[in-house]
């Protein structure tokens, strides 16, 4: 490949992941507009959440079913078009299009989030774990960007425009990405032959890995989805909620560029992985006992935490495989069982708050959750492959 096609291929990848979060992370910011104007309850609005997430979970499958048939880096583009499309859907008038286009923006965002660490793997073989941190620094810092900015545009535009904003990204990184899916799809890229799914059930790493990433996705999802309105009930303007949750997303950046290269290293990623656990565990306690008091620390330290656990979570599935096509089986069923877990996160938070009337017992829930993560992933983090 010339160095231009490199530059192209790596504009490309860093394009894709910045689109894999804002779809979801511009939703909280905007949650009282839209839960105010089109009558939705506190259960209802945490939905429309829940209803990405859960899609995460049961349709990341279509991403191997579909990189077997078209190759891996179509799929992407796949993917790219779809979650264009459902963004705008989801911008249109009344509940069905909102509901309807989450789906489709979810499924999107299901297929990518499998598809990439294979991408990581094919295209940047040698350089996982550096690519593995630059994918989810770009994931992070579009969800930190959504969050910052869509309260201030929603003030311009109306929260529906802010909110289908996010179409615009995903249709320039089709356009970015559309030179790797025209070029012949590597064997790599296509899967079509055995995929080890009946080893990878039967590996208690696979299981330990599985529930690691639905945990971790559980407690980042908790908090994008009911943080501005944790902040905004603790008496902190509905703006400064947004920005604050922008913080957090954007504080992870320093531990997604920085914690898979000196882990990818490692031997064990264990102690990474409980280091992890125990800041966003810090994070939670601090937002529950001194929400108005210093939150800018809480979220640098939640951030932290946050931002380690996904892209730790991340590399461990793509090292416990050993190529592409079975990475891409291993992240169908980490990432498909574990989001359908963690999309359990954002509307049992709203029922909670809604019949406890408050945030303590929502947070301390959140933080038994921050608990498993941790016991979930020193077991995933031990040096054992998923295939053995």
């Amino acid at each position: 490949m010339s160095n231009r096609g490199r530059i192209v291929l790596i504009a490309g990848f860093v394009l894709i992941a910045w689109n894999m979060r804002p779809a979801l992370a511009g939703v909280s910011p905007l949650l009282g507009d839209i839960m105010a104007e089109l009558h939705l309850s506190p259960a209802a609005g945490g939905a429309i959440t829940t209803v990405m997430v859960l899609c995460l979970g049961l349709l990341g499958p279509l991403a191997p079913a579909l990189a077997g048939r078209i190759g891996l880096d179509r799929t992407v583009l796949v993917a790219l078009l779809l979650l264009c499309t459902g963004v705008v859907l989801r911008s249109l008038d009344g509940p069905p299009a909102l509901y309807g286009g989450a789906v489709l923006a979810g499924a999107a965002i299901a297929i990518m989030n499998v598809a990439m660490p294979a991408v990581c793997k094919q295209h940047f073989p040698d350089r996982i774990g550096t690519f593995t941190g630059i994918y989810v620094s770009c994931l992070v810092a579009g969800a930190a960007a959504a969050s910052a900015v869509m309260v201030p545009l929603a003030g311009r535009v109306g929260w529906r425009a802010a909110l289908g904003s996010a179409a615009v990204l995903a249709a320039v990184a089709a356009l970015l990405w559309l030179p790797q899916a025209l070029r012949p799809q590597p064997a790599a890229g296509r899967p079509t032959g055995h995929r080890p799914y009946g080893t990878l059930l039967r590996s208690p790493t696979t299981w330990a890995v599985t529930a690691f990433m639905g945990l971790q996705s559980m407690t980042f999802y908790i908090v994008l989805a009911w943080l501005p309105t944790i902040f905004h009930d603790a008496g902190l303007p509905a703006d400064q909620g947004g920005y604050l949750l922008g913080l957090t997303n954007l504080a992870q950046i320093a531990a997604t560029l920085t914690v898979p290269v000196h882990a990818g290293r490692a031997r064990s990623q264990a102690p990474h992985v409980a280091a992890a656990a125990l800041l966003t565990t810090a994070g939670y306690a601090c937002v529950l006992l001194l929400p108005t008091t210093l939150p800018w620390l809480w979220m640098i330290v939640l951030g932290l935490g946050q931002g380690a656990s996904i892209a730790l979570a991340l590399l461990i599935i793509a090292q416990r495989a050993p190529d592409p096509a079975s990475v891409t089986a291993l992240s169908a069923i980490a990432q498909s069982i574990g989001y359908v877990l963690a999309a359990l996160g954002p509307v049992a938070i709203g029922l909670i708050h809604q019949v406890s009337g408050g945030w303590t017992v929502p947070l301390l829930a959140g933080i038994g959750v921050c608990l498993l993560q941790l016991a979930a992933g020193v077991l995933a983090g031990r040096p054992r492959p998923a295939t053995a």
